[in-house]
């Protein structure tokens, strides 16, 4: 049976570096065989770790030859070292492949404030480069994980112009999620011939409405780093925007970041639940976006989906408070096909124990109705459990 993870002129590895106390895997390559055609996207916190910075000098070019990735230790605020540490992993990893510096970019997950173990790091990536396999992808899917109870993997299928394409995804992340950008660690891999001005909208678009719509905590990761790599291995024509070739390829890229969005709401940590927000009829889209967040990052809201509660005044409690125009008294909520609020009020008991079955399901949607416009945004978000308490209770120690 052919390997869906298996995509034309990429190879991985994952292999342990000694960052770990566990020995698992904490070191990852992914190398494509030709330079590909790459975008990437970065996260907006203002206290961006090293990896980030380097990696996103190197981005600039638009084209990519090699990734390398530690699990373990973030390398954030660990200042001028951190930066070397970066650029050592990076240099370590070109002269290993014997490709360019300037194609190589690097990322880091893991603990803040913690410098690497860089002699461990940089004496491991030989080993990582000679453990390459085209049918390594789970193995680097491994070695990225830090919290997650396992790895997030897609894949999608098409042709273009006859010529068949693969695309693949996998990505870490479980906490630190509401991007507003991308997500903690994503890497998607496609020997689809994609133009470069073709791809940055693609992924750019798919990031805005997969990775930017997901969040397990509200907070926002130093390292988070999304990346898509295009080979043009597949052989396939150039296509441009607004054609069906393009539209069907976008489909297929959709797909993959969306599902690998929705495994990381699925195993944040300690969540039971996967719920979509879904906001409908407001004034706009920017308003809907508001309320969106605020529900989905709600405390009080995320333990009643964990209680099975249908606690709907706590949705429309959030979603007063998001500053969007919003009429109360004119608010529909439903959980599932179940209306538990017509107009700002009630709908009844009975409907609250039809609304919690509904919950008991690991996913679910609670559809928020403003009846004010047409503006709309569907957010995922998880709940909120005690095991998400304990996990970062003593993360460091």
């Amino acid at each position: 049976m052919r390997n869906p993870y298996r995509v034309s002129g990429f190879r991985f590895s994952g292999v342990a570096a000694g960052i770990k106390k566990t020995g698992k895997p904490d070191l990852a390559l992914i190398v494509s065989d030709v330079p590909a055609t790459t975008v990437a996207a970065f996260t907006t916190n203002l206290a961006r770790a090293a990896p980030v910075l380097v990696s996103r000098k190197n981005a600039r070019s638009g084209v990519c030859r090699a990734i390398v990735v530690n699990s373990g230790n973030a390398n954030a605020c660990t200042g001028a070292r951190g930066l070397r540490d970066a650029e050592s992993m990076v240099r370590a990893t070109a002269k290993a492949l014997k490709v360019p510096e300037k194609h190589v970019l690097v990322c880091s997950t893991g603990k803040i404030g913690v410098p690497l173990p860089i002699q461990e790091i940089v004496s491991r990536i030989p080993r990582a480069a000679k453990a390459l396999s085209r049918d390594g992808l789970k193995r680097s899917a491994q070695a990225i994980l830090t919290t997650d109870n396992g790895a997030k993997l897609a894949h999608a299928e098409g042709k273009i112009g006859g010529k068949p394409y693969q695309i693949a995804g996998f990505a870490k992340g479980a906490g630190m999620i509401e991007p507003h950008m991308a997500t903690m660690l994503a890497y998607v891999l496609t020997d689809a011939f994609v133009p470069k001005d073709v791809l940055r909208v693609l992924f750019r678009n798919c990031v805005d409405e997969t990775f930017n719509r997901v969040t397990v905590d509200g907070d926002m990761s130093t390292n988070d780093t999304a990346v898509v790599l295009a080979n043009g291995l597949a052989g396939n024509r150039a296509f441009k925007l607004r054609t069906p070739e393009c539209r069907r390829f976008a489909e297929n890229l959709y797909n993959v970041m969306d599902s690998l969005a929705r495994q990381m709401v699925m195993d944040g940590e300690g969540a039971t639940k996967c719920v979509a927000i879904d906001v409908r009829n407001a004034k706009t889209d920017a308003d809907a976006r508001k309320i969106a967040y605020a529900v989905a990052n709600s405390p009080l809201v995320k333990t009643s989906f964990f209680g099975e509660d249908p606690n709907w005044g706590r949705v429309l409690g959030a979603a007063g408070r998001a500053r969007a125009t919003l009429n109360p008294d004119r608010v529909t909520i439903h959980y599932g096909n179940v209306c538990v609020a017509r107009r700002g009020q009630s709908t009844g008991v009975a409907a609250d124990r039809r609304a919690k079955a509904v919950m008991k399901a690991p996913s679910f949607t609670v559809t928020f109705d403003c009846r004010l416009g047409r503006g709309a945004f569907r957010v995922y978000s998880s709940d909120l459990t005690l095991e998400y308490v304990t996990i970062n209770s003593c993360y460091r120690t």
